[in-house]
């Protein structure tokens, strides 16, 4: 008879948020994040102790799916931020270090957390009311009738991820590809509602990324030594049969295959134990076979494209697992600026831009955002510095080389300038482009550190994109994945601090 054991009491923590074990761990998370953002973020390697698997990267996808979070309130925030990021897959690490920032900024401000929750809630719905409204100055529409903006955007996906290290040219060929593929996926004729099509990723380690190429349809791989492999009797014969009678057979496609081959000819997936019906066959337009590096494949092609296969060169696993997650987000950004037209600009140019429209709002009209909350001015103005010290922060992230952030006084732009560069007075010589590429020091402007204090300012729109001279030096944001981030960040501070008592129960 096994020995019964008491029940242990649960344990019960009053206040997490003010226990230094998990300010101190909440600080080290923000860190591992903070250093990996932008394109000049540092890599991070994750790997078992024991051994096995090691991933190298950035992203912030693969980030939090590998590291191992143990405390309930950080917990909250990582599945936010991974359940964010599993529905737009960008602007990830956007979100928990603008969560992790907000966090920490109004902890110092000693602010109640209802007061602080209340606030928050106003501050987010005057930043989405006002990325969305067309009084805004760091969004730019989107013209699908031209190929160069969305090229833009996903150069800026790329560049964004260090890990997949890829040169300019690289970067360049990648761009062009991910685009063409998307094109793909529209159906020549539609009415009223889009149905996209589907690109598929075959990343093949090993090759140049040059080497990369997209073709209509998809690609079943086949190796030479398919048919001399030991096959069971009954198999074997069948195949042989049908081979007689000059039909390929393919075995083993998988399931992630079975929609696109569906789309592609036509056809319905047949039950184990169902009857063949005239509605099971398909067609296709023509057959053929590749070769990419050393792997053979069977290509079907397709009457009407609207699925394409991406066929992704690396050098080894690591950059190529990389740059398949990359792809994968550049496509699917794609995707939600057709539905939703707009980017931001990027570079920390929306985040600081954001943050002197927010300064400005409630140096100006601060009852606009009190109402009838029964909150004081005083109390307004200390979270809304902390929420707008939270945004100037996240563009200051950027910046991983001891150089000085700067912001202009004029747009409201993020600037940085070189480690050891001169005293104040000689900027216009020492800045070149602010962040996203869209405003020049050679105008008549003027620059404030941006961890210092300036007075509010109403942020102009800056000049139209098209003023300022190739589209490939621009950087952009998706306006959709970045504005679910912001609220997903605030939504999810708001509940962390609301957490009054964490209940473990130890049995």
């Amino acid at each position: 008879m096994s020995r019964l054991e008491a029940k242990k009491p649960s344990l019960c923590e009053s206040e997490p948020l003010t226990t230094e074990k998990v300010r101190a761990t909440l600080s080290v998370l923000k860190g591992i994040l903070k250093s990996c953002y932008g394109p000049s973020g540092r890599l991070k390697q994750l790997h078992n102790g024991l051994g096995g698997y090691v991933c190298t990267t950035s992203q912030a996808s693969a980030l939090l799916s590998h590291l191992s979070v143990t405390h309930p309130v950080l917990k909250i925030l990582t599945t936010s931020v991974q359940n964010h990021v599993s529905c737009f897959r960008d602007c990830g690490l956007f979100t928990a270090i603008f969560c992790c920032n907000l966090i920490e900024n109004i902890q110092k401000v000693g602010v109640t957390p209802t007061t602080a929750i209340k606030l928050n809630k106003h501050l987010l719905s005057l930043c989405t009311n006002y990325l969305k409204s067309d009084a805004c100055g760091c969004r730019i529409p989107v013209d699908f009738s031209s190929a160069q903006f969305l090229l833009c955007l996903v150069r800026s996906v790329l560049r964004s991820k260090p890990a997949c290290m890829l040169t300019r040219q690289e970067i360049d060929h990648i761009s062009t590809l991910i685009v063409k593929a998307f094109l793909l996926t529209i159906p020549e004729s539609s009415g009223d509602h889009i149905i996209l099509g589907k690109s598929i990723i075959v990343p093949l380690k090993g090759q140049r990324v040059t080497e990369s190429s997209v073709l209509p349809g998809v690609l079943l791989e086949m190796p030479e030594i398919e048919l001399r492999r030991i096959l069971p009797v009954q198999k074997s014969r069948a195949l042989k049969f049908l081979s007689m009678h000059h039909i390929i057979a393919i075995d083993r496609v998988g399931v992630a295959l079975m929609e696109p081959l569906s789309k592609v000819t036509g056809t319905q997936p047949i039950g184990s134990l169902s009857s063949v019906s005239p509605s099971s066959y398909g067609s296709v337009k023509d057959w053929c076979s590749a070769k990419v590096g050393f792997r053979h494949f069977f290509h079907v092609i397709p009457n009407e494209v609207t699925v394409c296969s991406l066929l992704l060169c690396n050098r080894n696993d690591t950059t190529c697992s990389e740059l398949k997650l990359t792809c994968q987000a550049a496509l699917h950004v794609l995707q939600l600026t057709m539905k939703e037209p707009w980017v931001l600009l990027g570079g920390g140019c929306t985040e600081t831009h954001l943050a002197a429209y927010i300064r400005h709002k409630i140096h100006e009209e601060p009852e606009s955002v009190l109402q009838d909350d029964g909150c004081t001015q005083a109390e307004l103005q200390l979270i809304a510095d902390a929420f707008c010290s939270a945004l100037e922060s996240l563009a200051a992230s950027l910046e991983h080389d001891g150089g000085e952030v700067l912001i202009d006084m004029k747009y409201g732009h993020c600037w940085s300038a070189r480690a050891g560069s001169p005293s104040v007075g000689n900027w216009p010589d020492l800045l070149l482009l602010c962040g996203c590429g869209v405003c020049h020091s050679q105008e008549e402007l003027s620059w404030s550190f941006l961890k210092s204090t300036y007075h509010p300012f109403a942020p102009q729109t800056s000049l139209p994109w098209e003023t300022t001279g190739s589209a490939s030096s621009l950087t952009v944001d998706c306006l959709t994945a970045k504005l679910a981030g912001l609220q997903v960040a605030v939504e999810t501070a708001n509940l962390i601090l609301d957490i009054s008592y964490v209940i473990e129960d130890k049995n």
